[in-house]
């Protein structure tokens, strides 16, 4: 058995090097990773969740758990609002109860059971478009690299360029490449051209991978450039070697010693920027200080955030893929990472923030602690306190996208058929209502009982097929959305 689980840890760590794969500076996980594993439940716990697959198993005649007395699909019934479509454009009046859930955060996760299911993409232009016309939101962030996010950020704010060229080459080979990525930035370049005062942002809040163009770095030694030119020779020889990081495979075959070597100097260009703030130099904003337009940063803040960028990446990338625990570590770091960059996009913005990842990010916990310890949703809450509010999706069968294997391969269309009865979604599919939402935090007893009770659940990642999470869903998610099929999302037209 010790030899099984050795050799189980051994396949995840080494199919973590496939984050740097999806392309679009987007360092996505490629398992679909399991949430962290809850106590088991008390007896009393374990009778009030034991009834749902009595009821069930009358209409579908298979065998199914037993939950006792009581099921939890009644219970589950009065928790839960009919979501009358996912596809954006229409009446927003099913959105109103979900709006009431969300309340004043700032900061509102909204995650994905695959990297690639249509629905899933449209109902977060859907949720966008209403909390930007609703509740005052302004920028949808994403996990995809901050240089990548800042790129897209400028089109929407200048016009500059061609929306579906612009998403090709910031979206590249990632499951985001889709049409349905391409119509949220269409939609938002319109709604700026219509609000000229009051416009939205797009920003990426990962490291970078697979690349960090010359382009991005010009944004940092141009702004030393402006402000402390005779700094500007040192700041380059710190960059050298470094400037720009053109592929990250071949990045990772530079030695131990040189990518240690490079993270330093790094760290060093962050310090020297950061040493070097002047009072006249505050006052720039815009793609000139690398921030994109968003309001309320001036030229030193962003320039100092550009330069982390690159050096949080740098110490990401000084990951030992053959070392379990430097996996984690850079894990950990990862998350940390990506909850900081839209913690400090907040507040030095002020904008409420619809935050897009895959569930494991966006959740509160991750079921394999060896793997994930702590999760960007975790630190956010550490961060934000309530003003973070995590939405999960579950989703009962459908198509997606994902790959036969990780490292190498073309995102692919995959089917699964109904679920088994052990799992989250048998039970919450017993629902009346075909597609639904609800408020995980006030659910009847019954329900938040059967929520906390952790279960195998699909989180499907960058490759497929692979193992069920399990999953306590009062554990990860403030609000679960769950749907009854998906659909492979749309391959972008030429």
């Amino acid at each position: 058995m010790a030899k099984h689980r050795n050799r189980i840890s051994r396949r995840r760590l080494l199919t973590t090097t496939a984050m740097i794969t999806l392309g679009a500076a987007a360092l996505t996980p490629v398992t679909a990773q399991a949430y962290q594993a809850a106590p088991a439940p008390s007896a009393s716990a374990s009778a009030s969740a034991s009834a749902s697959a009595s009821a069930s198993a009358a209409s579908t005649g298979r065998a199914a758990p037993v939950y006792g007395d009581q099921s939890p699909v009644r219970a589950l019934e009065r928790a839960a609002h009919p979501l009358r479509s996912t596809d954006p454009g229409r009446n927003t009046a099913d959105l109103r109860a979900l709006s009431s859930m969300i309340g004043n955060a700032k900061v509102v996760g909204l995650g994905e059971a695959t990297h690639g299911s249509h629905e899933f993409f449209t109902m977060k232009e859907r949720l966008f478009r209403h909390l930007v016309e609703e509740k005052g939101f302004t920028t949808f962030a994403l996990e995809l690299s901050w240089s990548a996010g800042l790129e897209i950020d400028e089109y929407l704010q200048t016009g500059e360029g061609d929306a579906r060229r612009i998403a090709k080459r910031a979206l590249a080979n990632s499951p985001w490449d889709r049409e349905e990525f391409v119509s949220l930035i269409t939609w938002m370049r319109d709604y700026n051209r219509h609000h000229p005062h009051r416009t939205v942002h797009f920003m990426g809040d990962d490291l970078g991978a697979p690349s960090i163009n010359d382009a991005f770095f010009a944004r940092v030694t141009g702004y030393v450039q402006r402000t402390h030119p005779e700094s500007l020779p040192r700041l380059n020889e710190l960059y050298a070697g470094l400037r720009p990081i053109d592929d990250v495979f071949a990045y990772f075959r530079k030695p131990m010693a040189e990518r240690q070597r490079l993270a330093d100097r790094a760290q060093q260009a962050l310090e020297l920027i950061t040493n070097r703030k002047d009072s006249g130099a505050g006052t720039e904003s815009g793609a000139g200080a690398g921030a994109g337009t968003a309001s309320g940063g001036d030229a030193y803040a962003w320039a100092v955030q550009n330069a982390q960028f690159i050096a949080q990446t740098t110490k990401f990338l000084t990951m030992d893929i053959n070392d379990p625990a430097s996996v984690t570590a850079a894990q950990r770091f990862r998350d940390e990472v990506m909850a900081r960059n839209v913690t400090w996009w907040q507040r030095r913005t002020g904008h409420k923030i619809l935050l897009s990842a895959q569930n494991d990010h966006v959740g509160y916990a991750a079921g394999d602690p060896e793997l994930y310890p702590k999760t960007q949703g975790s630190f956010l809450r550490d961060l934000m306190g309530g003003n973070y509010l995590p939405i999960g999706f579950t989703f009962y069968q459908g198509s997606f996208l994902s790959k036969d294997a990780a490292l190498t391969g073309d995102w692919k269309e995959f089917t699964v058929g109904a679920p088994k009865p052990t799992t989250n979604e048998y039970v919450l599919d017993k629902v009346r209502h075909r597609n639904f939402y609800l408020d995980v935090r006030h659910a009847p007893l019954a329900a938040r009982t059967w929520l906390n009770t952790t279960r195998p659940t699909r989180n499907i990642g960058t490759e497929f097929p692979h193992p069920d999470a399990r999953v306590a869903i009062a554990r990860s998610f403030d609000v679960l959305i769950h749907l009854h099929k998906v659909t492979a999302a749309t391959k972008t037209k030429p």
